[in-house]
């Protein structure tokens, strides 16, 4: 959950906006370092560190945690890299975790107190997102704007009874944006939610560029919009596929008759409309009723 920070530092600032913690306007945020091993000790990685500088040069650095269940170990291992961090670069150090459940999150966020004898030495508070401060992103106009804060709403979501309806949302949304931004959440979202039943349900959807190496995806090339460059009927072909899928992903039955009909279309609009309606049809003769009365398309006529 920790990376979707480093590459799309975007969403920092409507997660800082939900936890009401203020984060400069136009910051840049710059991944550094994350190895905070001493000469000696057993190694410690922080899962992500980020230095965020505003426009008047003001700066702070941002360690991201995914945490997934509660870890007594944390709570000596969080205060000594905040410690380590400001120590090393002399600025002052803010702790974010993100956790997928509600227990999870309300022990995450402390405080952990470090002293003896009726005296606290050092306490720490880390910031913490979870289902209960991350709103669930379910209008596909937001994942269109937001699609690197809808792919962390997915996460943080992952395990809600409504993950079918924000992943189905987030698919649709993906069809329609540029490659380089879709393939890249495919993936993402891919090798993050791993064997779970939202993953399960993330890969009936959709197929995916290879932009993470090794961390057990299986599919290659995305075609909900059509990867055909120039090609008219590359792009029908894309659309095509994108349909079907997002309804066999919803468990829709598609009789012969209605998969001829989606693939005899050319009509990119269209298709573009049957791609946005699928994600919400009961069933999938429901793509057509907005025009009843058009009988099937025949090849070449749509």
């Amino acid at each position: 959950m920790h990376r979707i920070f480093q590459e799309r530092p975007e969403i920092l600032t409507p997660v800082f906006d939900v936890l009401d913690v203020e984060l400069p306007e136009k910051a840049a945020v710059d991944a550094i370092v994350s190895d905070v091993t001493e000469t000696r000790p057993m190694a410690r990685h922080v899962d992500t560190v980020l230095r965020v500088t505003s426009a008047d040069g003001d700066a702070f650095l941002l360690a991201v945690e995914a945490q997934e269940r509660r870890d007594p170990r944390k709570e000596s291992s969080w205060p000594y890299y905040i410690a380590y961090l400001n120590s090393k670069y002399g600025l002052p150090v803010l702790l974010l975790v993100a956790c997928r459940d509600r227990a999870t999150a309300a022990w995450a966020a402390g405080p952990f107190d470090c002293g003896a004898r009726g005296w606290t030495a050092q306490r720490t508070y880390p910031l913490v997102v979870s289902p209960d401060n991350i709103p669930p992103i379910t209008d596909v106009r937001t994942a269109m704007e937001k699609p690197a804060m809808a792919a962390f709403s997915v996460l943080t979501h992952a395990n809600s009874p409504d993950i079918d309806a924000i992943l189905d949302v987030l698919a649709r949304a993906l069809a329609r944006l540029d490659s380089e931004i879709s393939d890249y959440i495919y993936q993402f979202l891919d090798a993050t939610l791993g064997n779970t039943p939202a993953g399960e349900k993330w890969r009936n959807i959709m197929t995916f560029v290879n932009y993470f190496p090794g961390r057990g995806t299986v599919m290659e090339r995305a075609y909900l919009e059509g990867k055909a460059e120039g090609k008219a009927e590359g792009k029908a072909e894309g659309k095509i596929e994108g349909v079907l899928r997002v309804l066999e992903g919803r468990r829709l039955l598609v009789s012969d008759e209605v998969r001829e009909r989606i693939t005899a279309c050319t009509d990119l609009d269209r298709l573009d409309d049957w791609l946005e309606r699928a994600g919400t049809v009961e069933s999938a003769e429901g793509l057509f009723d907005a025009d009843p009365e058009a009988p099937p398309s025949a090849p070449g006529q749509d």
